[in-house]
C-alpha cells in the first residue's frame, strides 16, 4: 500500500503564544491538511483567534 502524501498539521496563533498577557485564556489552534510534496515549508495562514478576538497569523507547529 502507498502512503498518503497529505499530512495533518496543527496551526497555532503567534500572538497568543508570544504575548504573556493574552496567554491566560488559552492559545488558539486549528488542524488542517497539507500536501507534503507541494508545500515543504511550514505553513502560515491568517485565521480568526477567539482569544485575541481578531484575525491573526497562525503558524504550523506539527
Amino acid at each position: 500500500m502507498a502512503k498518503g502524501v497529505r499530512i495533518i498539521i496543527t496551526l497555532e496563533c503567534t500572538e497568543c503564544r508570544t504575548n504573556p498577557d493574552k496567554r491566560s485564556a488559552g492559545v488558539s489552534r486549528y488542524t488542517t491538511q497539507k500536501n507534503r510534496r507541494n508545500t515543504t515549508a511550514r505553513l502560515e495562514l491568517k485565521k480568526f483567534c477567539r482569544y485575541c478576538n481578531k484575525s491573526t497569523v497562525h503558524k504550523e507547529i506539527k
